[in-house]
């Protein structure tokens, strides 16, 4: 039986944000005819891409994170909902960023926080489980 049900539908609601940003991107290729593997050209594709990229760039802090940390707390709700807030993020830079540039740094804070406070959770979780029990 699967005992983190929440986190796991977190890690898939994840990945379908970052699926739907890749679909984005490929649909800016087509509008804009800028053939891969080109990542310049008009200013719509070039945020789409950046987008796409910088959540690349975080999901290897947030998904092992997401996990140590319900592992480590022994609490599926807890993680699952500081995953969401990750996701609200996400959307948040997304939505933000695809405007103007200037416009993604609220959604980059909240997801950047919620990254932190499951990395910083899960890391001081384990090195407390660690020094308990004589690791």
């Amino acid at each position: 039986m699967l005992n983190y049900p929440l986190v796991a539908i977190v890690t898939l609601l994840a990945l379908l944000l970052y699926f739907i940003m890749g679909i984005r991107v490929g649909r800016d290729r087509l509008k804009y005819k800028i053939d891969a593997p080109a990542v310049v050209g008009h200013p719509n594709f070039e945020r789409d891409y950046r987008i796409q990229m910088n959540t690349l760039e975080w999901l290897p802090i947030f998904l092992p994170s997401l996990w140590l940390f319900a592992v480590s707390w022994g609490s599926d709700r807890i993680a699952a909902a500081i995953g969401a807030v990750w996701i609200i993020g996400r959307y948040l830079y997304l939505t933000g960023y695809a405007k103007a540039a200037e416009a993604r740094g609220p959604g980059f804070g909240i997801q950047a926080l919620a990254a932190g406070v499951l990395l910083l959770g899960a890391l001081g979780r384990l090195i407390w489980l660690a020094t308990q029990h004589g690791a």
